[in-house]
């Protein structure tokens, strides 16, 4: 009997290469997503098209906020594991359209959860966010931190998520892990990240907003960074520790662990539009703006802990990053 995993936000960037990948080692996937027109939907069938080719991949279009539809899939497939990626993304995007944010990121984690518990799965991985680290200001963001502070309701969902999380691995001993993604950057990335903006607009001619007059700092992580440590995690099913103490918000007696996954080389604004510039071969015009709403000033992961579980922190330097995105984006950008 194949081993039968569900990979929520299958056609999103993160989903895509998370499905191709236990695709490539054999097992049973189904994708699910709902190719929602947050950005161009052309982008997420060209991922999905990639995935229908692979033999073992069934894809599902549907509303993870659906509660009836969540319900009978978990009822009648019998997942072993669950990586949740589907949400609704976007920090500035949460000021727009909250509502979008309350269905997809508490409704959409609701119903993985209790899909999870009524169907006995071994694992749940979600995705969580850096974004939950707010206005601290203690560097580097580590999970043992408290994060109570967000910014953005964006950042609020997915704060919510882990603690949704969390109490269902305390009631029902469900084996969860939530991690934390970086500034996750490379092909077949979204539309409405900076990579994207700033490439379209240095290849066109364009002029780009440059935030807090480029004093901003991100932690970029490559994508396939971002895929090796949800492989190695999600083979790490976190267990129970009876007596064990509560005393800081990274421990838990529940089978449940969060992670960081980010670059844990944080490069200021200005070096990332460099960066683009040299792989672009073009200067970038700069309008230089003050702060928006819902950022944060700086994002800089501590991994000791996915490195102590599994031996791994992402590496790839940001020039090889940006060179691999700028590569596919004039291919991509040629074809549509």
């Amino acid at each position: 009997m194949s081993v039968k995993i569900l990979v929520t936000g299958a056609a999103g960037f993160i989903g895509f290469y998370v499905a191709r990948e236990f695709c490539r080692q054999g097992y049973d996937v189904t994708g699910l997503d709902n190719l929602n027109d947050y950005y161009d939907p052309r982008l997420k069938q060209a991922r999905l098209e990639q995935l229908k080719e692979l033999g073992n991949f069934t894809f599902i279009k549907a509303d993870i906020a659906d509660r009836e539809v969540m319900a009978d899939l978990f009822r009648s497939q019998k997942f072993s594991r669950v990586i949740h990626l589907a949400a609704q993304a976007g920090v500035r995007y949460s000021l727009e359209n909250p509502m979008a944010y309350a269905d997809s990121n508490l409704t959409g984690m609701m119903t993985v959860l209790e899909g999870c518990r009524q169907s006995g799965v071994e694992h749940l991985v979600f995705a969580s966010s850096s974004s939950v680290y707010g206005m601290n200001s203690k560097m580097p963001y580590s999970v043992a931190d408290a994060v109570d502070h967000p910014v953005s309701l964006y950042a609020a969902t997915k704060r919510s998520n882990e603690l949704m999380a969390h109490s269902y691995a305390q009631l029902y001993q469900l084996p969860v892990t939530g991690l934390r993604f970086f500034t996750v950057c490379g092909p077949w990335g979204r539309p409405d990240m900076a990579l994207w903006k700033f490439t379209r607009a240095i290849l066109e001619g364009e002029a780009i907003d440059v935030f807090n007059q480029g004093e901003l700092w991100r932690d970029f992580t490559d994508i396939d960074d971002i895929l090796k440590g949800i492989m190695s995690i999600q083979n790490v099913i976190p267990e129970s520790m009876a007596n064990f103490r509560n005393d800081s918000p990274d421990k838990s007696s529940a089978p449940y662990r969060v992670y960081n996954i980010g670059n844990n080389q944080p490069a200021k604004l200005t070096d990332f539009i460099s960066a683009i510039e040299q792989s672009c071969g073009v200067k970038a015009t700069k309008r230089y703006q003050p702060m928006q709403a819902g950022d944060v000033f700086k994002t800089f992961a501590d991994v000791s802990g996915l490195e102590e579980q599994v031996g791994f922190r992402p590496d790839t330097p940001l020039q090889e990053t940006v060179d691999k995105f700028v590569h596919w984006y004039k291919f991509w950008s040629s074809e549509h």
